[in-house]
């Protein structure tokens, strides 16, 4: 964090402290103080903020461009240092006082005899004070007024927060028994594969949400066998015998693609963007693994073929990912 000085000069104080006060809040500062004096030159405004180091440079281009500042400077502020103003008026040295000329002395009264009364008049004279009457003339140049009072520097209210909302029940957590798949509604989305394939993931989301919970994944897995399947005796059924990486390359890959993108790394294939497992926590990558068992399975040598997912979608990660073995 970083304390920062501003000063700068304006022609009028209207809607002055507002102003600079949302260019420092904008740009991440708080204000410590603040002031406003009037000077011959214009207003005076000076304020002590203290915000990021790393803001700094957006807080004074934003001053810069302020269109009411005739002039700005921004440096750090050290703490019990006054630093006066840069654009406040000086003022002139004190005029040295003219010395007073001599007094010329009074004359002698003149004896009178005693016989005759005498009136005395006296007669009031000024003080030949050439000194101090030069001393007393006021200048002619204005005095600068007193600083004026602090003002405060006063943000609207800030909005009241919305009530927090009601507490919601919590739901307990239940633990599904996997169930075996719903065939009738298997059976239902590839009544017109023929027709449909492969234009197909409308189906599958229409029965991945129509089944059971605990029947959900089963069904997907039976509904890629049996596509898998169909996609195979229609498309490779002339090949056969091959080892796993063959099988992968030349068909599992192939077949895969007419229904999502994906990418070959070794034996393991990369998915991108699966529609099925767009939903927090609802994969659907079930189908696509029981989709390269149907598919592959005839081709490859005799053996197992295990299929399983290394990370999906639906649970945070940038791609589902299926790992295939023998």
């Amino acid at each position: 964090m970083i304390e920062l000085e501003i000063q700068g000069l304006s022609e009028s104080r209207e809607g002055l402290l507002i102003d600079v006060g949302r260019f420092v809040i904008a740009n991440g500062f708080t204000l410590q103080r603040q002031r406003l004096v009037q000077d011959p030159h214009g207003i005076l405004i000076t304020m002590v903020v203290r915000g990021p180091w790393l803001k700094k440079r957006a807080l004074v281009s934003a001053l810069n461009a302020y269109e009411r500042f005739l002039s700005v400077k921004v440096e750090p502020y050290v703490e019990g240092e006054l630093k006066p103003h840069f654009a406040a008026s000086h003022k002139l040295p004190p005029q040295t006082a003219l010395a007073s000329p001599p007094i010329a002395a009074a004359p002698a009264m003149t004896s009178v005899p005693a016989a005759e009364p005498v009136t005395s008049k006296v007669v009031d004279r000024p003080e030949p004070v050439v000194a101090s009457a030069i001393a007393d003339v006021p200048e002619t140049r204005q005095a600068p007024p007193e600083p004026e009072p602090e003002f405060e520097f006063i943000l609207p209210n800030p909005p009241r927060p919305a009530p927090p909302p009601a507490p919601m029940a919590a739901t307990p957590f239940v633990d599904l028994v996997p169930q075996g798949p719903d065939e009738p509604a298997v059976d239902k989305l590839l009544r017109d594969l023929e027709y449909d394939y492969p234009k197909i993931v409308p189906q599958l989301l229409a029965m991945d949400h129509a089944v059971a919970e605990a029947a959900r994944e089963s069904s997907l897995a039976l509904a890629g066998r049996r596509m898998g399947g169909w996609v195979f005796e229609r498309e490779y059924a002339l090949d056969g015998g091959l080892d796993l990486r063959e099988a992968i390359e030349r068909i599992g890959v192939p077949a895969l693609r007419a229904l999502a993108e994906v990418d070959q790394q070794g034996a393991q294939l990369h998915i991108q963007d699966s529609a099925l497992c767009a939903e927090d926590g609802h994969s659907g990558c079930s189908f696509f693994s029981g989709f390269l068992e149907g598919v592959l399975s005839p081709a490859i040598a005799p053996g197992s073929l295990s299929i399983f997912p290394v990370c999906c979608r639906s649970y945070g990660a940038d791609e589902c990912v299926l790992a295939i073995s023998d």
